[in-house]
C-alpha cells in the first residue's frame, strides 16, 4: 500500500487548506470519540495524492465526513477489503494506510460517490424531543388520529415516533417498552415531560429532495457509512430502527419541501390531524423557503386544523420563539404551532441540545 507522502503542499494554497481542514478535523473533531478517523484523516492530510484525489470531487463534496461516508461505503460493499478489514479490527494504523490506498485506487468510484450522495445525519434521538411535542400538538386539537409529515425525513425514521420506546433521565418514559427501538434523554431542569400518548397514526408521508428508501439494499448501505466505524451501538441502534420502519415503509415524496407540502398534507384522511415535523431541516432551507415554508401550513390550516412540531436551531424555523436566545447559541429550540383558519398560536415547548439527547422541557399546560 503507498504511504503518505511527506508535505509539499503550500500552505495557504487550496491543497493546503484542504490538508489543514482534513488534519482539524482528525486531531479536533475525531479525537476521543473515532479513534480510526482520527488517524484515517491525519494520514489523508499528510498524502499529496490523496488530497489531489479528493480536489476532483466537488468542492462542497470534499469534507471530511463525505469522503469518509464514501470510502466507508466501498468497505461495506466488499470494494474495499483492507479498509474493512482494519474498521472490523478497530486498528487505526492499518485503517490510515487502507483508506489512502482505497483512495488512490478508486478515486472515480469515492468522487462518484461524494458527488451523487449527501450525508445522512443520524436520527435517532430525536424521537425523544418529537414524541411528547407530538402528543401535545394532538392534545391541543383534541384529535384522536394524527397524520404525521415528516419534512427532510432523509430514511423517514421520525415516522415512526410513536412506535418506539423513549426513557428519560428522571425515570419518566413514553411509547413501547417491548419496542426493539429504545432510545434515552436526559432532561435539565424539574419540568416534568407530558406522559400523554400519541394517539392512532394513521398516515405517515416523508418529503425529502433525495429520500433513503428503508427497503433498499444501496441506500441503507449509504445510511449505514455516514455512522463512524468504530461506534458499533450506532450500527445496532441504525439497524433497529430500519428494520422497524421496513415493516410499514412510510410514503416518500421526492422533491422540494415547500412545493410537496399541500400535496403531503392532502393525504392526510380529513378526521385525522396533520402533524408536520421538521427536526434540524429548516437550516438547509433560505430564508425565503422557510417564509413559504409558514405559509404553506397557513393556507393548508384555511380548511382544518394543522399542526407543526419543529426542532430548529434558534431564529431558524420563522414564528417560533426565540425564548430571547442568541442565535448560534449551540442548542435548539422545540416549537409548536397550531394553525386552525385565521388563528395561530405557536409557543416555544421547551430547549434540546445534542438533537435531543438533552433537553429541557418548558410548556406548562
Amino acid at each position: 500500500m503507498p504511504k503518505p507522502t511527506a508535505r509539499s503542499v503550500v500552505p495557504g494554497s487550496r491543497t493546503g487548506r484542504l490538508a489543514q481542514l482534513y488534519r482539524r478535523f482528525g486531531e479536533v473533531e475525531a479525537t476521543g470519540t473515532s479513534l480510526l478517523y482520527e488517524r484515517v484523516a491525519v494520514a489523508l492530510s499528510e498524502s499529496d495524492e490523496a488530497l489531489r484525489a479528493i480536489e476532483a470531487a466537488p468542492a462542497r463534496k470534499r469534507h471530511p465526513t463525505v469522503i469518509l461516508a464514501a470510502l466507508h461505503d466501498l468497505a461495506l460493499a466488499g470494494r474495499a477489503p483492507a479498509l474493512a478489514a482494519a474498521y472490523a479490527a478497530v486498528d487505526g494504523d492499518a485503517a490510515a494506510a487502507a483508506a489512502v490506498d482505497a483512495l488512490l485506487r478508486m478515486t472515480d468510484s469515492v468522487v462518484s460517490l461524494a458527488a451523487r450522495r449527501k450525508t445522512r445525519p443520524d436520527e435517532t434521538g430525536r424521537y425523544t424531543v418529537l414524541y411528547p411535542a407530538v402528543a401535545e400538538a394532538a392534545r391541543r386539537v383534541g384529535a384522536t388520529a394524527v397524520g404525521l409529515v415528516d419534512v427532510g425525513c432523509s430514511a423517514g425514521l421520525n415516522l415512526h415516533v410513536d412506535r418506539v420506546g423513549i426513557a428519560y433521565s428522571n425515570g419518566q418514559s413514553l411509547g413501547d417498552p417491548s419496542s426493539p427501538v429504545q432510545v434515552s434523554a436526559s432532561l435539565v431542569g424539574d419540568r416534568p415531560i407530558p406522559t400523554r400518548a400519541i394517539p392512532k397514526v394513521v398516515t405517515r408521508v416523508g418529503v425529502d429532495p433525495d429520500p433513503i428508501d428503508v427497503t433498499d439494499a444501496d441506500d441503507i448501505r449509504w445510511v449505514r457509512a455516514c455512522l463512524w466505524p468504530d461506534q458499533p451501538e450506532r450500527v445496532a441502534r441504525l439497524e433497529a430502527e430500519r428494520a422497524l420502519a421496513a415493516t410499514a415503509p412510510p410514503m416518500l415524496l421526492r422533491g422540494d419541501a415547500v412545493e410537496l407540502l399541500p400535496e403531503a398534507l392532502a393525504r392526510v384522511p380529513a378526521d385525522a390531524l396533520p402533524v408536520v415535523t421538521t427536526t434540524w431541516a429548516l437550516s438547509r432551507l433560505s430564508r425565503e423557503s422557510r417564509e413559504g415554508f409558514l405559509q404553506r401550513l397557513v393556507e393548508a390550516a384555511a380548511g382544518r386544523p394543522v399542526a407543526w412540531v419543529s426542532a430548529e436551531g434558534v431564529g431558524v424555523a420563522p414564528a417560533v420563539p426565540t425564548l430571547g436566545d442568541r442565535r448560534a447559541s449551540g442548542h435548539s429550540i422545540i416549537g409548536l404551532a397550531v394553525l386552525d383558519r385565521s388563528a395561530r398560536h405557536t409557543e416555544a415547548l421547551g430547549r434540546c441540545w445534542s438533537r435531543g439527547r438533552l433537553l429541557a422541557w418548558l410548556a406548562r399546560r
